[in-house]
């Protein structure tokens, strides 16, 4: 299996959020990279996505379409971000936002497969950036407020929480682990929802979710051509990473404080792994995991480092931030195809738990995931590349592994402290992307990308020798198969990954071809 190299393609990232107002109803907002700030890819409950309706047939492609973009280099459509029950002048929507590598941002009625929205916001430098969608408040028959935050375990990026029959108090504010936290602001006061994005230009824009049009001049955030990743909003503050020195921009973490328009950044030796840049911690915490092995935990706003672990070697995933038994705690993918887990109040002590290597070659995970099952047992899922190394101990295999595979580690009590131990490995996959859970349903990408440690192999080569996509949905409890998409998939997967929500799950191929697959309406 050939290792994976990052592409020097220039980027920009933008991601806000959605809150999951309707998710006890079936609704479901995919609210950042990752889904919510602790970048778990849980969805946590599905009105028809379940391991049941998966084994049986109705499970398919509902729509396909081919928005205005060229694909440059490796790079083309990013998944999309999603705004389920949306209502505006134009009544009822579920939309969904996409950013394309020709710098455009694309509103798509996810419903109806049917583009609502393009915008082309133009840069001197064909720069690929992601656009995500931020609820920025309230919009009239929604339901409810949004606000901005992080927001708790099992909650997504931005906290909302439904009070039916009468407007409550506001809370008082509340300390964690001896930092106090501000008062949230007013939910029901009205202000319009965005989308956010970055581009090459390092300006940040905001765009309204109904029209794509931006009332406001953007805000210069990074120097030009940055290659940023990860970037979310809460709290009225957009954080950013740039990563690879490109043109000469130096590995940074970043914080705009959208009102105050003041920039403030951060420095990291080795530039921040992983797909998604950082992951933030429910006390807003970011957490960012360095290619050279350390660990770093930042204040918001001021960047400021709290503590710090230093592994010993490079780590390869972002983290993915999750609660277990009253304990905030981190995994991290380590280069030598090892996990660790450690505890956010002690950062700088021991792995709580490290792994041995799943993996026979040194892949760049990317990103984790994490999920929480019914009985309550906590499941940590990692993309590997090459053969699965011989002694993990894992007790469910589903075939041969000669390509890659899905592996998924349960969190274990053991003499009073959480372990990591071996799961499941899924079926082979080649180039596998950092699944998404949804409702006890792991949906997990053979990318189909060639991917090379030779830094000679251009991006049109490793284009050429790269085969189509496969989407699978395994049984998050045992990794087994219970449906795929077989050869509807006409091109690979860069690493943009996935996207779930409302009982869909997208996946943007290299060819600009945003696929969509559910179960179809009832008409």
């Amino acid at each position: 299996m050939q290792k994976l190299v990052r592409s020097a393609v220039l980027a920009g990232y933008a991601f806000a959020a959605i809150s999951p107002l309707y998710a006890q109803w079936g609704g479901g907002d995919w609210t950042t990279i990752g889904n919510d700030g602790q970048r778990s890819s849980w969805v946590r409950s599905d009105a028809k996505i379940s391991p049941d309706t998966m084994r049986k047939p109705g499970f398919q492609l509902v729509w396909k379409i081919k928005p205005k973009n060229e694909a440059r280099q490796l790079n083309s459509l990013t998944p999309p971000a999603l705004l389920d029950f949306y209502i505006g002048y134009r009544g009822f929507r579920s939309l969904g936002f996409a950013g394309g590598s020709s710098n455009n941002v694309v509103g798509i009625d996810v419903d109806l497969g049917r583009i609502e929205w393009e915008k082309n916001l133009g840069s001197a430098s064909p720069a690929t950036f992601v656009a995500y969608p931020m609820a920025g408040g309230f919009s009239f028959g929604r339901g409810g407020p949004a606000k901005s935050g992080v927001g708790e375990p099992f909650e997504g990026a931005v906290t909302l929480k439904e009070q039916p029959f009468q407007f409550p108090d506001p809370p008082p504010p509340t300390t964690r682990r001896g930092r106090r936290t501000a008062l949230p602001p007013n939910p029901f006061a009205p202000s319009p929802q965005y989308v956010y994005a970055v581009t090459a230009d390092g300006k940040f824009h905001s765009l309204y979710v109904s029209n794509g049009e931006e009332p406001n001049p953007p805000i210069g955030f990074l120097p030009p051509n940055a290659n940023a990743l990860g970037l979310i909003v809460f709290d009225n503050t957009a954080y950013v990473a740039t990563v690879d020195g490109c043109s000469g921009v130096e590995n940074r973490v970043w914080a705009l404080n959208l009102e105050s328009k003041k920039v403030t950044h951060w420095k990291s030796g080795g530039g921040a792994a992983g797909s998604a840049g950082f992951a933030v911690g429910p006390d807003r915490t970011l957490y960012v995991a360095a290619r050279d092995g350390e660990l770093t935990a930042l204040e918001p706003d001021t960047l400021t480092v709290t503590s710090s672990y230093r592994a010993g070697k490079d780590f390869t995933s972002s983290p993915v931030v999750f609660e277990y038994k009253g304990k905030d705690l981190i995994a991290v993918a380590t280069g030598d195809g090892r996990m660790q887990l450690l505890d956010t109040a002690a950062l700088g002590s021991q792995p709580l738990s490290t792994t041995p290597a799943f993996s026979s070659d040194n892949f760049a995970a990317g990103a984790l995931a994490s999920w929480q099952d019914s009985a309550g047992t906590r499941w940590v899922l990692a993309p590997a590349a090459g053969l699965v190394a011989t002694g993990t101990g894992f007790a469910a295999s589903n075939g041969e592994i000669k390509n890659g595979a899905i592996v998924a580690f349960k969190v274990m009590e053991e003499n009073g402290a959480p372990r990591l131990r071996p799961g499941w490995v899924s079926r082979d996959m080649v180039s596998p992307l950092p699944p998404v859970i949804v409702n006890g349903v792991v949906f997990a990408l053979s990318s189909g990308e060639f991917r090379s440690s030779d830094t000679q192999v251009t991006a049109a080569e490793r284009v050429q020798r790269s085969s189509n996509a496969v989407l699978y949905a395994l049984d998050a409890a045992t990794g087994k198969e219970l449906w795929s998409s077989g050869a509807t998939i006409r091109s690979f997967v860069h690493s943009g990954g996935l996207a779930a929500g409302g009982s869909r799950v997208y996946v943007g191929g290299h060819d600009g071809t945003q696929y969509a697959f559910g179960f179809p309406m009832e008409h």
